[in-house]
């Protein structure tokens, strides 16, 4: 796939940049060039493969999930200017 100077104009347009003809060529070449390489890496035979989520195989080491802090609800509520059922009340903002 390669892109002409009219999509590379027409991409800065829907992007509302503005782009000179000399920018849009460097442009058009440098995503030509990103295409080009695109193409070679979908080329390789990738048969046999695993997908990886990483390119190292590596561990993340985490916490147990466990609560560490005390229930503060009922306090936090008995302060609130307003509650109902368990949930604070805001005033409304939208209309």
């Amino acid at each position: 796939m390669s892109l002409t100077l009219d999509q590379v104009r027409r991409i800065a347009r829907l992007a509302r940049i503005e782009i000179s003809t000399t920018e849009a060529e460097a442009t058009r070449d440098q995503l030509n060039g990103i295409f080009r390489f695109i193409e070679q890496m979908q080329a390789v035979d990738t048969t046999g493969v695993e997908p990886m989520a990483h390119a190292q195989d590596v561990a993340q080491r985490l916490r147990p999930d466990q609560v560490t802090e005390q229930d503060q609800r009922e306090a936090f509520q008995a302060i609130a200017p307003d509650v109902e059922a368990g949930l604070y009340l805001v005033p409304k903002v939208i209309e």
